[in-house]
């Protein structure tokens, strides 16, 4: 099996144990829906110019924040908390899953992921 497709696997696992965990903890499939494209807004840095279009993608796009949220949510048993992050990492792994990886800002289509494999 090729390195890509391995990744892709990987995060496809990630995908499918974040949705597990949002499902156990009886979390609104509605919000779900309505709100796994929102961290995509983050490209509208894009419209100023290319390395400010990567910092907000990126911004958006790591698991820097959703994890913290998901760590304080799940500390101070803060539900929404947990929610957003859970939400956020699903559109993270879901995004990586199929080879959309962090930015550079030399353009919008070279990513991380194509320097891994």
């Amino acid at each position: 099996m090729k390195l890509r497709k391995i990744i892709s696997l990987e995060y496809v696992i990630a995908f499918i144990l974040t949705v597990f965990f949002y499902a156990h903890l009886d979390f609104s499939w509605l919000s779900f829906i309505l709100f796994l494209l929102l961290p995509d807004i983050t490209m509208a840095g894009y419209i100023i110019n290319l390395k400010m279009g990567a910092l907000c993608y990126n911004t958006g796009h790591s698991f820097f924040i959703p994890a913290i949220l998901l760590v304080i949510g799940y500390t101070l048993s803060i539900p929404t908390l947990l929610m957003v992050a859970l939400i956020w990492l699903a559109h993270i792994f879901l995004d990586r899953a199929l080879g959309y990886g962090l930015k550079y800002d030399e353009a919008f289509t070279k990513t991380h992921l194509q320097q891994i494999a």
